[in-house]
């Protein structure tokens, strides 16, 4: 892990720990958890401006767990994560997200997926088409920004 992150080597186990509960490790997909060394990395080196609420979701869960998650037993860790998702709220949604933006990128995780670990231009990805209507409301808005 690194050492300029902006969490408490307790809040970094806990980020740990309820990563893999959120997404666990398949053996039928053959994919990592999101407790995954390389993927914890990249959640703390990309945490940046959602580093507050990540850790204001980390408090929470540490008060609702009475104490550090990492320390538990797997099923009052378990118990403690279904109170967090409970209360819900833009500090538990954001620990979500980033856990899931960063166990999305991992290369092992595209795979398992059927696709190719690239970034996307110059090759570019198939897109169906949808239902190009769904964007009249946008359109028939007036311009948001200053003519020069």
């Amino acid at each position: 892990m690194t050492t300029n992150s902006p969490l408490s080597p307790t809040e970094r186990e806990d980020l740990r720990v309820i990563a893999g509960i959120i997404i666990p490790a398949s053996a039928e997909f053959d994919v990592p958890g999101a407790d995954d060394p390389a993927i914890q990395a990249e959640i703390l080196r990309t945490l940046g401006r959602d580093a507050g609420l990540v850790h204001e979701a980390l408090d929470e869960l540490a008060r609702r767990a009475g104490g550090p998650l990492a320390v538990l037993d797997p099923a009052r860790r378990e118990a403690a994560a279904m109170k967090l998702r409970a209360r819900g709220g833009a500090a538990v949604a954001t620990l979500a997200r980033v856990v899931l933006q960063c166990y999305y990128r991992d290369d092992r995780v595209v795979r398992s997926l059927g696709l190719e670990p690239r970034p996307p231009y110059p090759q570019g990805h198939v897109l169906e088409d949808g239902d190009w209507s769904l964007l009249d409301p946008v359109r028939a808005r007036p311009p948001m920004w200053r003519l020069p």
